[in-house]
C-alpha cells in the first residue's frame, strides 16, 4: 500500500491511496448549508464512490452501477458507526448553518480490495482538511467567511477495512485481487476502529463459522495497526 496526501490544491482536503494495482482518489470539498430540520445541530458528511469505464472494463458509462451506490453507503454507515467525526462539529449556528463535506472518491483502478481503499482514502483526506472561521450574524442572517483562519477538522478515529476472499468454505485468502474475487465463493469486508467491530459487508456467497469470522477480525486488526502508521507517516511528511 502507498498513500499519498494534500496533492490536491483545489479542494480542502485530499488523499490517493493504492493497495496492489488499486488506486483511490479522495478529494474533500467543504460547503455551508442549513441543517435538516430533524437534525438542526448537525453538519453533512456526504461520500460519492464513483466507479468510471476507465478503472475496469466491466463498468459502462451512464447513471452510478449498483456497486457504486452499494460502495457508497457502506463507505457512510462505517465511518458514521466508527465515531470518526461529530458531525456536531460542523454545525455552526443551530438551525441555520452547518458544513457539508462532500467527499468524492474516484477509482482510477480497479483490481479488488475497493472498499479497504475508498475508506482508507477517506480518513486520510478528512485527516487534511482545514476549515475556514465562520461568523453568522442572527439578526442579518449575513454569513462571513476568514479564509485567513482555519482550524483543522476533528477527527476522532481511524477505521480501516480489510476484505477477504473464500474458498471452498475454508481458505480465506486477504487482500484479494480482482481475478481472485471473481473466483471466490464469498467475499466479507470487515471494518474496524482499533478492537473495536464497526461494520461487516458480506454480499451473500458462502457463509462464514464464527471461528472464521473471528480470526478474520483479529487479522483486520493487527492489519489497522499498520495502515494506521502509514497514514501517520504521509501526514508527517505533509507537515515537513
Amino acid at each position: 500500500m502507498s498513500i499519498n496526501v494534500g496533492s490536491i490544491k483545489t479542494a480542502d482536503g485530499s488523499a490517493i491511496v493504492k493497495i496492489g494495482n488499486t488506486t483511490i482518489v479522495c478529494g474533500v470539498k467543504a460547503e455551508l448549508a442549513t441543517p435538516k430540520p430533524e437534525e438542526p445541530n448537525l453538519g453533512y458528511l456526504v461520500p460519492n464512490v464513483e466507479l468510471p469505464p476507465l478503472c475496469s472494463p466491466k463498468f459502462r458509462p451512464g447513471p452510478p452501477s449498483d456497486q457504486a451506490q452499494v460502495s457508497s453507503n457502506f463507505v457512510a454507515e462505517a465511518v458514521a458507526n466508527s465515531g470518526c467525526l461529530d458531525l456536531r462539529d460542523l454545525c455552526i449556528v443551530p438551525e441555520r448553518l452547518a458544513w457539508v463535506l462532500h467527499c468524492d472518491l474516484i477509482c482510477l483502478d480497479h483490481d479488488g480490495s475497493l472498499l479497504d481503499a475508498c475508506i482508507t482514502a477517506l480518513v486520510a483526506a478528512l485527516r487534511t482538511v482545514e476549515l475556514p472561521h465562520v461568523s453568522y450574524d442572527t439578526d442579518t442572517e449575513a454569513t462571513v467567511v476568514s479564509k485567513d483562519k482555519k482550524s483543522k477538522l476533528k477527527v476522532n478515529s481511524s477505521p480501516v477495512a480489510t476484505t477477504y476472499a473464500i474458498f471452498d468454505d475454508e481458505i480465506i485468502l486477504t487482500d484479494p485481487t480482482n481475478e481472485e474475487e471473481s473466483l471466490s465463493s464469498g467475499i466479507v469486508t470487515i471494518v474496524v476502529q482499533g478492537d473495536k467491530l464497526c461494520s461487516v459487508h458480506k454480499p451473500g456467497g458462502s457463509p462464514l463459522t464464527e471461528m472464521q469470522l473471528q480470526g478474520c477480525i483479529s487479522g483486520a486488526s493487527k492489519r489497522a495497526e499498520y495502515i494506521n502508521k502509514l497514514v501517520d507517516t504521509a501526514l508527517a511528511s505533509l507537515k515537513t
